[in-house]
């Protein structure tokens, strides 16, 4: 893994990832920026832009001017959150990394709650959601019902109510860094390294500027990458549903010996045979995509590419670079079309 190295680590660093979030850069910062000037004067702001399309990189741009200690990481495309937020810690210098989203949800003033708790000697200190007002009782349902399923068949329990919006000592930072896979699952993964840990309680706030970039579709794939990656029960499952769907074929082939021993042969229903044929068909069909879809995330570590690709580095995220796979800096200027992550 080649990875990027500041020669004077900061204090503390804030990983943002942002995609079409240009709207929100100011008013964040504005917030942000006084906090952090109160904890420490040794603190960096490192932006991962996802590949926006609006103007988010130009906005990034003009405040790195005015403050150089706030940069950013450009993608040549949408590589999505997770992969975000790993390449966001990769280019992180921080003795602590806090990550935190761009739409002010997470309220930047609970970075202090986080720096106390980091300073008492916790590795991780993770926001804790104390309600979902804002949900759909629908959504909130799955909400519960996904963390008791993580907890009952995944490898490790996530506490419930905790996102991405956290702090993490530097120790922790670097078992995230050396975790090669590429379907990412970072509720899991911190959970996954140890390390002690401590939750603290906030309300979200309402989103400032935007629109939320998960859909219901979206949530469900995430959630099933979730199971995917730290459980095989949806592969072992199927064991167990082709054992009952063979038991179940057993009594009705013994019912059906007994009913013709007993009074002669019957007339075969079209019906039926219909149902059965259908059944059985859904369930192989689903047996088999399951398989696939652990499959292909083995055909995609196999594959040893890139998590990311690096288009433009500004401010803290190009400072002590190292290493990348191809280095075109010219001149000073910030390094572009890089290949980085895990190798």
């Amino acid at each position: 893994m080649e990875l990027f190295r500041h020669p004077e680590p900061v204090d503390l660093s804030v990983v943002i990832p942002v995609y079409n979030e240009s709207a929100n850069v100011e008013p964040l910062l504005a917030r942000l920026l006084p906090v952090l000037e109160r904890l420490t004067p040794s603190y960096e702001v490192v932006f991962v832009d996802d590949g926006s399309q609006d103007g988010t990189a130009a906005a990034i741009a003009r405040r790195h001017a005015e403050e150089p200690r706030v940069g950013a990481v450009s993608f040549s495309r949408n590589f999505g959150k997770e992969i975000a937020i790993a390449a966001g810690l990769d280019h992180a210098h921080g003795r602590a990394v806090v990550i935190m989203d761009a739409d002010l949800q997470h309220p930047p003033e609970l970075i202090a709650t986080f720096w106390e708790r980091w300073r008492e000697g916790n590795v991780m200190v993770y926001a804790q959601r104390t309600d979902r007002a804002d949900e759909t009782a629908l959504r909130r349902g799955f909400a519960h019902l996904y963390y008791r399923l993580f907890a009952r068949f995944g490898e490790m329990p996530l506490p419930e109510g905790a996102g991405d919006f956290r702090l993490i000592d530097q120790r922790g930072v670097e078992v995230l860094r050396s975790l090669p896979e590429r379907a990412r699952f970072s509720k899991g993964l911190y959970s996954w390294i140890g390390f002690r840990s401590v939750g603290v309680p906030y309300t979200v706030e309402e989103r400032r500027h935007g629109t939320s970039k998960w859909s219901f579709r979206k949530l469900f794939r995430f959630a099933f990458d979730g199971i995917t990656s730290f459980s095989t029960v949806p592969l072992r499952v199927w064991t167990y549903i082709g054992g009952a769907v063979a038991a179940l074929a057993l009594v009705a082939a013994l019912y059906f010996i007994a009913d013709t021993l007993m009074r002669g042969p019957d007339v075969p229903g079209y019906a039926s045979l219909i149902v059965s044929v259908m059944f059985l068909s859904g369930v192989q069909l689903m047996s088999l995509g399951i398989i696939g879809e652990y499959i292909g995330r083995i055909f995609a570590e196999v594959k040893r590419r890139p998590l990311y690709v690096v288009a433009e580095r500004i401010g803290p995220a190009a400072a002590g670079q190292a290493g990348a796979i191809r280095d075109d800096r010219r001149g000073g200027r910030p390094e572009r079309a890089s290949f980085t992550g895990a190798l």
